[in-house]
């Protein structure tokens, strides 16, 4: 058709052409794979398989299912194994496949992981149509991609220590000069059913999210001309889930552990201000310096700002300039608490929030001690975790019109993280190792 087109139009349209011929290549392709995919039935007796209740399953015949390859719908033809006594049937060649109680290829698969961490399921069966030139349903793309990325996360799961503090053994390989251990959370839309008895900010409503601890580990090699610390490239990796603290604390522990926190010559931990970052902290990473994120400390004084002159950006400006510059910034924390409790309100309400300020600096305050840290060429920021918040789960979990369960947005989240910390090959090779053997 599009030779005949060019004899009657004297042009060439090169997309319809590249398509149809990629279209006619995906047939001879699929025609060939189905040859390749027709197992004979079995000679040698016995023609029995072992059965999982421990009696011998007889071959019982010859059976085809379709299968959706990366070249197109394909049939399979393979033995099938029928126990008599505990009446389960199975297919050997679909363990060996990998297409067990699955109609796509282990390809086609991968294909859809690959779209659906990336964006909505329905983008993402899009991008197969145009990219691949597969037809799927956003439906098959959300199970494919959830039920690899649950996979990943069992296989995570496996080997994190369940009972901390442990000693792993080191990784061997060159000294780190600083590797960094970074941590916070952020909230993601869910259904109604993962929210049954949970408060939500608002006093008296419900919540509408569930919290994803999200953590980061990377390495500093070196700082610039005017001593600000440089990140290496490509040195950081995720890991997060919707778990509590104490599995998250161990989720990150191992990620540190992975990451050569044993060979790290200098280890530091940076969070916000929140109790359940600094817990973890004392709990799993006891030796390592501790930083409050300067920028998460200066909003706390403007919040304090904003309640001491509400109707006066003038005096708010005023107001930080002087117990910012001359106080936070210099980490004289001490001193910056003592002006706190010295301000006189008889506003109940600002009394309170300078009293728990107040409180929040002087917990805090050596871990505040920014010159020092600075001498140190060592970041005083949490951007890398903040920047996480948004590549990892934001843009991925929070998009308009989203509701996930607990289940979906772990499964997303583990498939994600593998992905941006350049696991997702390795994962794909230990799978086929796995079916190899």
């Amino acid at each position: 058709m599009v030779f005949q087109d060019l004899r009657k139009s004297g042009r060439l349209d090169l997309e319809a052409t590249e398509m149809a011929v990629r279209s006619a290549l995906h047939r001879a392709g699929a025609a060939a794979l189905t040859q390749l995919l027709q197992f004979p039935a079995p000679r040698d007796e016995p023609r029995t398989v072992p059965c999982p209740c421990g009696q011998p399953a007889p071959y019982h015949q010859l059976r085809t299912k379709p299968v959706l390859t990366a070249v197109g719908p394909v049939e399979v033809s393979r033995p099938y194994y029928w126990c008599p006594s505990c009446h389960a049937g199975q297919f050997p060649a679909d363990v060996e496949l990998d297409i067990e109680n699955t109609e796509f290829s282990p390809g086609v698969r991968r294909m859809q992981a690959m779209v659906g961490q990336q964006a909505p399921f329905d983008r993402g069966r899009e991008q197969m149509k145009v990219l691949a030139g597969l037809e799927v349903t956003a439906k098959s793309v959300e199970r494919t991609a959830e039920a690899l990325g649950a996979d990943i996360a069992q296989g995570e799961h496996a080997v994190i220590p369940q009972a901390l503090p442990v000693d792993l053994p080191a990784l061997a390989g060159a000294p780190i000069p600083i590797l960094y251990v970074q941590m916070d959370g952020t909230g993601v839309p869910v259904v109604k059913k993962e929210t049954v008895g949970r408060q939500g900010k608002t006093p008296g409503q419900p919540a509408h999210t569930r919290e994803v601890k999200l953590g980061c580990v990377f390495t500093q090699t070196t700082w610039d001309k005017q001593g600000y610390p440089i990140r290496a490239p490509d040195s950081t990796t995720y890991t997060g889930a919707v778990e509590t603290a104490e599995e998250f604390g161990r989720r990150l522990y191992r990620e540190a552990w992975k990451r050569g926190w044993s060979r790290a010559q200098k280890q530091v931990v940076m969070g916000d201000g929140a109790e359940w970052i600094w817990n973890l902290v004392a709990e799993h990473f006891p030796e390592a310096m501790q930083i409050v994120d300067l920028y998460h400390a200066r909003q706390h004084l403007w919040e304090l700002a904003r309640r001491l002159y509400p109707n006066d950006e003038g005096k708010q400006r005023g107001w930080m300039k002087l117990h910012q510059k001359r106080l936070l910034d210099r980490g004289k924390i001490e001193r910056l608490v003592g002006v706190l409790r010295a301000i006189p309100s008889r506003n109940p309400e600002v009394a309170e929030k300078l009293r728990t300020e107040a409180d929040y600096f002087e917990r805090n305050a050596e871990r505040m001690r920014y010159p020092q840290f600075r001498r140190q060429h060592l970041f005083v920021g949490s951007g890398v975790i903040e920047a996480g918040c948004k590549t990892v789960v934001a843009s991925r979990l929070k998009r308009s019109g989203m509701f996930w369960t607990v289940r979906g947005a772990n499964a997303i989240l583990a498939l994600r993280c593998a992905y941006l910390n350049g696991r997702f090959e390795d994962y794909w090779e230990s799978r086929r190792a796995t079916m190899a053997a």
